[in-house]
């Protein structure tokens, strides 16, 4: 189960994460939460990778890992997520507008989001949230919409449907040019100020400072625009707008205190003077004005506003360097992660390449030793063949034998091992004078807990002489799922040892893990293991219950 789910894992880091820093970043942050049980640190540390909206279902993959004790209190901590769609419906018109601001648009490359909620307000009280994501908005999708133009479509009707999804992150990017980042809504600090609940509030959130727009006004059945403009000081000269009566035409288009009016019916506003200006604002019914949102919204301001604007600024360069510290740290996380992985992979090499320079002066040590062998011989008895040396003995690797044992109506092999069969085995290891297997081995220093559980294991040191005469079958692809001794052969080196008997599992030879090996790669081993330099073999074996292995095989 837990193998699984650790499967389960990896696949879903690979899938979703491409750089390997981060992927080594997100292991050892699993990996020291293991070592403190830490959760809210856990948590922040996850939040440094898992920084998009598409790496979210890493947080549901996780859960699984984390001790049920805490999985409560991970979910409150984590982002709330939900594949569901939401509609509401707002009413234009309401005095206090829709109430809600939002961010994103096609030209930022990313969808669009609620990034603030008039506390109270119409959205607010329907149930909208900030970090959800706008899918619909009057059946329509806007999925490749530009903010300009999500804007123009609730303006299109009274009642405004929206159909919304809950991400909890929040898309920040100060122009077209800059790369996306995204915030989860926790750490989310708007740039919108007190932000305002009508349609002008979306319009001017759309993550730009000074942004041009242009609206459109018919005069025709009206009193007149509703709203008062004046021009600027000599510092910043133009003609801004310097009143909006609540309620009016100007109200409705999004027009706001402090738009710097730049042109008005094709007539260019830049050097036109206040006299100019009110007459040609005057001179048509239908008016298309294009405007410089908040130029000069300074000039406007009370004192308590300047004051609260410097607050909320000073709060977004506090925010801003937060998120640099955030940044620099995160990357020096990532360049440990990066030279830690150059580290092992530069020991890793180090090291092959060390096994394989001692094994070439270990063939070359057995050749000179068989050239001098030889020599010796030709100078004693003349130019004949001599006889094969001890350290070049093959080893005989068998197949599984085929059983001669007569088969029940049930398809179970019978095969005991007989009493005076095992009184000969011991009397033959009393004879030879030495230990079957060693009694200081630990084996919990080759394998973990897991692997070895329920199990005697034990390490077998066996003298090469002839051939070892020892079958295997089985592995970890097998029926089976292991390694086991399926014969031994009389009067080869394992028969003579008496160490290993037919069902014992081979856990390892010569100090490498077979846990997890094929039938052919065991195999070979063993037979490597036989025949390159040195006197004995060492395997380390699980020895096989009271019954006989071949009890436990059902043949069809």
């Amino acid at each position: 189960m837990e193998r699984r789910v650790a499967r389960e894992f990896r696949h879903k880091v690979n899938l979703l994460i491409d750089n390997e820093a981060e992927k080594d970043y997100l292991y050892d942050v699993l990996r020291m939460y293991h070592q403190s049980m830490n959760l809210p640190v856990l948590v922040g540390d996850l939040k440094l990778v898992i920084n998009e909206p598409s790496r979210l279902p890493l947080f549901d993959a996780i859960r699984p890992l984390i001790p049920l004790k805490h999985q409560v209190e991970y979910d409150q901590l984590t982002p709330k997520r939900s594949r569901k769609l939401k509609e509401v419906r707002l009413d234009r018109s309401h005095p206090e507008g829709l109430g809600i601001s939002v961010r994103g648009g096609v030209e930022f490359r990313c969808g669009l989001f609620i990034s603030q909620l008039v506390k109270g307000g119409q959205a607010d009280n329907v149930g909208l949230q900030v970090g959800d994501e706008i899918v619909r908005i009057n059946g329509y999708s806007i999925s490749s919409c530009t903010h300009e133009e999500v804007i123009n479509l609730i303006r299109t009707k009274k009642i405004v449907s929206i159909k919304v999804r809950h991400i909890g992150m929040i898309p920040v990017k100060s122009s077209a040019d800059e790369p996306l980042k995204w915030q989860y809504v926790d750490q989310f600090v708007s740039d919108s100020g007190e932000g305002k609940g009508s349609v002008a509030g979306l319009a001017s959130s759309g993550g730009r400072d000074n942004k041009e727009k242009k609206v459109f006004i018919s005069l025709i059945g009206t009193k007149g625009m509703g709203c008062s403009i004046s021009s600027g000081p000599t510092q910043k000269p133009g003609i801004f707008i310097s009143n909006v009566k609540p309620g009016s035409l100007s109200a409705e288009v999004g027009l706001e205190v402090g738009d710097q009016i730049v042109e008005v019916n094709g007539v260019d506003f830049s050097n036109v003077d206040h006299k100019e200006a009110v007459r040609v604002l005057k001179s048509s019914r239908a008016l298309t004005i294009s405007v410089v949102a908040g130029a000069g919204k300074e000039l406007f301001m009370t004192e308590e506003e300047r004051q609260r604007e410097a607050r909320l600024r000073e709060q977004e360069r506090q925010e801003l360097m937060h998120q640099k510290r955030l940044a620099l740290e995160t990357n020096k996380i990532i360049k440990e992660q990066q030279e830690k992985e150059r580290l092992r992979k530069l020991e890793i090499s180090q090291k092959a390449a060390e096994e394989e320079e001692r094994y070439r002066r270990e063939i070359e040590q057995i050749t000179a030793e068989e050239e001098k062998f030889k020599k010796e011989w030709e100078e004693d008895w003349g130019p004949k063949e001599p006889p094969k040396s001890l350290k070049t003995v093959t080893a005989e690797v068998h197949s599984a034998p085929r059983s001669k044992h007569k088969i029940d109506l049930k398809g179970v092999t019978h095969d005991r091992l007989e009493t005076d069969d095992m009184d000969e085995v011991i009397m033959k290891q009393d004879k030879q004078g030495f230990q079957k297997y060693l009694e200081d081995f630990d084996p919990y220093s080759m394998f973990t807990p897991e692997q070895i559980m329920g199990k005697d294991v034990r390490l077998l040191r066996i003298k090469k002489e002839g051939s070892l005469d020892l079958a295997v079958e089985g592995g970890i692809d097998s029926p089976i799922g292991k390694i086991v001794v399926s014969a031994i052969y009389e009067g080869g080196a394992a028969d003579k040892h008496g160490g290993i008997v037919k069902g014992d599992e081979i856990l390892a030879i010569n100090g490498k893990i077979l846990i997890d090996s094929r039938l052919a790669e065991a195999q070979a081993t063993l037979a490597k293991a036989w025949n390159m330099g040195g006197d004995w073999i060492d395997l380390v074996i699980a020895v096989s219950p009271p019954k006989e292995y071949d009890d436990e095989m059902t043949f069809f």
